[in-house]
């Protein structure tokens, strides 16, 4: 990224079109808030997955115009990095831990049952819109692997079975 100079300011902003009301409050919201930190691009996108649970495909060209970097160079990011996504999660968030003491406990056969049980894969999110199931690398839950994150709650010494329950217990708390 250029210095700060050479940033476009925010009166004359980005391209938008694409984007709703909601949608472009967020991203402008980020950017005004980070687009003069150094390595200003991973806290904007994280801004606008925190406001909108993933970031729009129409505030990419939004953001690079702001932050003077390419589309591909935006892209990049948002693929490199496994958190973030660019397609609106279900309605709840399930995040399986492959980590290796999570691996070395049984996550693989979790993560097989997971899989057949939601019928998607990683990245993806059943079609009634209730489930999104993700990989993450680590839930500092090691002790009491294999661990899940459901909507931000960790679970740990999760199998088959604990996971089904789990799963029923999510939408019955959370209509």
């Amino acid at each position: 990224m250029s210095d700060t100079s050479t940033l476009l300011p925010l009166k004359n902003p980005a391209p938008r079109a694409g984007l709703s009301a909601a949608q472009r409050q967020a991203v402008d919201g980020a950017l005004a808030s980070f687009r003069d930190a150094a390595g200003a691009l991973l806290p904007i996108l994280h801004a606008v997955q925190d406001a909108l649970g993933y970031i729009p495909e129409p505030a990419v060209p939004a953001i690079a115009q702001a932050l003077n970097l390419s589309r591909a160079e935006v892209h990049g990011m948002l693929s490199f990095y496994h958190y973030f996504r660019t397609q609106p999660p279900g309605k709840h968030v399930i995040q399986l831990c492959r980590a290796e003491a999570c691996q070395a406990m049984g996550a693989r056969a979790l993560e097989a049952h997971a899989k057949g049980r939601l019928g998607i894969d990683f990245h993806a999110t059943t079609a009634d819109g209730e489930f999104t199931l993700e990989p993450v690398y680590c839930l500092g839950n090691c002790a009491c692997a294999p661990s899940v994150m459901i909507d931000g709650d960790v679970h740990g010494r999760v199998d088959a079975e604990r996971f089904d329950a789990l799963l029923v217990e999510t939408q019955e708390a959370r209509p």
